[in-house]
């Protein structure tokens, strides 16, 4: 019997067979059906002329149309029909035609499933591979709304506590006055801890705008010349009570370049020398050291800021460098700045991050790990160019002065004036 008498034989029974098994319910095997008629009438084609291009267009359509939920659970229908139709085709053929007719006409058909099956996979892969791309691309604009959402939140919510707090801040200073004029010195104490809360929200709200301007690349940058040595001693100076109350030893070593006259932004850089310095206090036990040396390299200045505190898990150096990357629970956390494992927002070394890399340098921290039995420390290393020329003519030319001077008191970032401090340990 000849080949396309043998399809035509089988063709009926081929289709009921494969619908019956591989589509449920009536509605969804009639149109299954008609699939199935469209395919072997194609499969009839390429038998008889040889040429299996016959079936690319059907099984294009059926490679690139998979349910979502096919997509979504991973389910590669298409292919398993294809596979089905290879068993179920030999049943039908062995059903219905003589052994040789069988075997001949599954001589040529076979082939024709197998060459079916790699394009549907391949079809199957490109749809698949769109869809996850297509999820993908959703999750992070997502993503992206929700950081900008944050980013909004914080900024809102630190200029609307502004005000308020301004408010507060004025009538405790108010209040403060009256008791101290009235002799009535049982509130003084009461007070003092009511400016104290404030002070420390103020700073809180501080650091929640620099984040937002960060965040959307809003903070500007007041170059003028400065010494890294002056702000050294300026921080050494601040923070010497808080280094005493906690019997710890701020050692700040002379190094090439803390006297080199760079240019900067002297407030911004003394914040993020000021905000590592305090992240080692707080991670360092009682008792413990903080030490800040550095190094002239090509093009840069490089301050190391080490302590002997608890460490930094590897998985966890770049998190510290994250809005509110807290390491740890933070209803364990001690209150307070500077305490041992003091809680905080967790937006010091971030805005930091952030201050650093606008002065067009880097930061990083290096650590044996978390240990707090050892006390294994933490290594913060600041990279910033040492530029020396300005972009305003006015400003090259003053900065020109200032290099053939020599200094000899320190100015903190605020302008005021503080008595020059040598560089033994606080």
């Amino acid at each position: 019997m000849a080949l396309q008498t043998s399809l035509q034989k089988i063709r009926t029974p081929w289709v009921e067979r494969i619908s019956r098994e591989l589509a449920s319910g009536e509605g969804v095997r009639v149109g299954f059906a008609e699939q199935l008629e469209r395919f072997y009438e194609l499969l009839e084609q390429a038998v008889m002329t040889g040429d299996i291009a016959w079936l690319d267009p059907i099984l294009y359509d059926w490679g690139h149309a998979p349910t979502e939920t096919n997509l979504d659970e991973g389910d590669y229908f298409v292919s398993f029909v294809i596979n089905r139709m290879v068993s179920l085709t030999i049943e039908v053929a062995s059903k219905n035609l003589s052994k040789k007719d069988a075997l001949e006409l599954l001589a040529v058909v076979i082939p024709i499933y197998t060459h079916s099956l790699s394009v549907v996979v391949r079809y199957e892969m490109e749809t698949r591979v769109a869809h996850i791309s297509s999820e993908l691309g959703k999750t992070q604009e997502k993503l992206q709304q929700l950081d900008r959402n944050k980013s909004s939140f914080i900024s809102v919510a630190a200029h609307e506590l502004k005000t308020p707090l301004t408010l507060i801040e004025g009538y405790t200073a108010m209040m403060a006055d009256t008791v101290e004029q009235s002799g009535q010195s049982q509130f003084e104490t009461l007070l003092k801890g009511v400016s104290t809360g404030i002070h420390r929200l103020r700073h809180i709200i501080d650091d929640m705008i620099d984040v937002s301007l960060i965040d959307n690349n809003l903070l500007t940058l007041n170059f003028q010349p400065l010494w890294i040595t002056h702000l050294l001693n300026l921080l050494k100076n601040e923070l010497g009570k808080t280094i005493h109350d906690r019997r710890q030893t701020l050692i700040i070593n002379k190094f090439e370049g803390d006297n080199l006259m760079i240019y900067g932004d002297s407030e911004r850089i003394y914040q993020a020398l000021y905000n590592v310095t305090t992240n080692a206090i707080k991670y360092t036990p009682d008792n413990g050291t903080i030490t800040i040396n550095g190094r002239l390299l090509p093009g840069f200045v490089e301050i190391i800021i080490a302590d002997s505190g608890i460490g930094i898990s590897a998985e966890h150096q770049a998190v510290i460098f994250e809005k509110f990357g807290q390491l740890g629970r933070t209803d364990l956390h001690s209150s307070g700045k500077t305490k041992f494992k003091g809680g905080g927002p967790g937006l010091g070394l971030p805005i930091t991050r952030g201050i650093i890399e606008a002065h067009g340098g880097t930061i990083w921290v290096e650590s044996e790990g978390h240990d707090e039995v050892e006390y294994k420390g933490s290594t913060f290393h600041i990279l910033l160019p040492t530029r020396t020329e300005a972009s305003d003519p006015r400003i090259a030319k003053l900065f020109g002065q200032f290099e053939t001077m020599k200094p000899e008191s320190e100015t903190d970032p605020s302008g005021k004036e503080k008595s020059p401090t040598n560089d033994s340990p606080a």
